[in-house]
């Protein structure tokens, strides 16, 4: 694989998460029929999460993604360490 190819796969990922992002906005924001609303997110950033939300089970439920994911991450890592360098 060449530079640029690597270059639209990545530019491709991104676009499509944004898509994606906008998407979940707009169901969000047109199903929600009560006025209570409960939100959570994570940051990823290198192998650390940051995890915020507005109630405690929400919370929960995105620190197990949150460490599944860094897990997988570092063992992606790993793995590539190992074969490739």
């Amino acid at each position: 694989m060449d530079s640029s190819t690597l270059y639209l796969l990545g530019f491709g990922l991104i676009l499509v998460g944004v898509i994606v992002l906008i998407i979940a906005a707009i169901t969000v924001a047109t199903r929600s029929k009560s006025g209570k609303t409960k939100s959570a997110g994570v940051v990823i950033i290198g192998p650390v999460p940051i995890i915020f939300g507005s109630d405690k089970k929400s919370a929960k439920n995105l620190m197990t993604l949150a460490i599944i994911l860094t897990v997988a991450l570092i063992v992606a890592m790993l793995i590539y360490y190992y074969l490739f360098v």
